[in-house]
């Protein structure tokens, strides 16, 4: 059921990044329901987080770029200094590519075959890669810093469905999935012995503002691509909620796949 309130993060210390639109939003009102004590929702987009923690109880924003390591360090110490801990992490923030979405838009019009990869820039590939894979790094590495002495903690990241179903003419960002699914898997086997759990939560198509900037006809595709529609960020709320709280707490490692039944693995 969406939007339950149960209480399963009463007096909890969160931390949001990407918190200011999406999936992060509807994370970070989720844990407001449930009465977390403090969420810290955080994005490169200030006014965004400003917004968002406008609309709860206990929503604090922080300006943050995750491609910043020793901002995403500071950001976790000043919440440590203020609370003794840091119990949740989610890891929301990421970016597509709209000239990718523009040359696959472009290949469906003309009925050509998709020619993306040999044009793909360096810029490009750099930009999709240092915040999905560089930032998911600095974000999950400063969360068990925090977590491991407190010998506690639950972070959970955000990956795609696209690291298994690749989409055609979208290499770089399903490497740079792929990448956090491997990344957190590996850290999540470390990290448990020291009682802190890493998951992954692996969306298909979801209706947020990045989905908006899909071209129409790629957006029908993708929507056309499984019995189930476009998720709401609501939907992916309450899978990555689950993984975060006590109700997960067996569950380390998982890819948890969110796609509408677009395929399983």
């Amino acid at each position: 059921m969406t939007g339950t309130t149960n209480g399963r993060f009463e007096g909890t210390i969160a931390l949001v990044t990407g918190g200011g639109s999406g999936i992060g939003a509807a994370v970070v009102r989720q844990l407001d329901r449930e009465r977390c004590a403090a969420i810290y929702v955080a994005d490169v987009n200030e006014v965004g987080a400003r917004t968002v923690a406008a609309t709860t109880r206990s929503g604090r924003p922080a300006a943050l770029d995750v491609t910043v390591a020793a901002a995403v360090e500071a950001q976790v110490e000043r919440i440590v200094e203020a609370h003794g801990r840091l119990d949740v992490v989610v890891n929301t923030a990421g970016v597509d590519d709209p000239r990718a979405k523009e040359r696959i838009l472009a290949a469906q019009l003309s009925g050509e075959p998709l020619d993306t990869f040999r044009h793909l820039e360096d810029e490009q590939w750099r930009r999709v890669m240092a915040i999905n894979l560089d930032g998911s790094f600095h974000v999950l590495r400063a969360a068990v810093r925090a977590m491991i002495p407190a010998g506690r903690g639950a972070v959970v990241m955000v990956g795609s469905s696209a690291a298994f179903d690749t989409l055609t003419g979208y290499a770089h960002y399903a490497a740079s999935k792929a990448g956090v699914h491997a990344l957190a898997q590996s850290v999540a086997k470390e990290a448990a012995a020291f009682g802190v759990r890493v998951n992954v939560v692996a969306p298909g198509p979801v209706d947020t503002p990045m989905a908006a900037r899909t071209p129409a006809a790629v957006r029908q595709a993708l929507e056309a691509s499984g019995p189930v529609g476009y998720a709401s960020p609501e939907e992916l709320a309450d899978n990555i909620l689950y993984l975060a709280s006590p109700g997960a707490s067996n569950v380390v490692g998982a890819v948890l796949l969110s796609n509408g039944g677009r395929f399983t693995v």
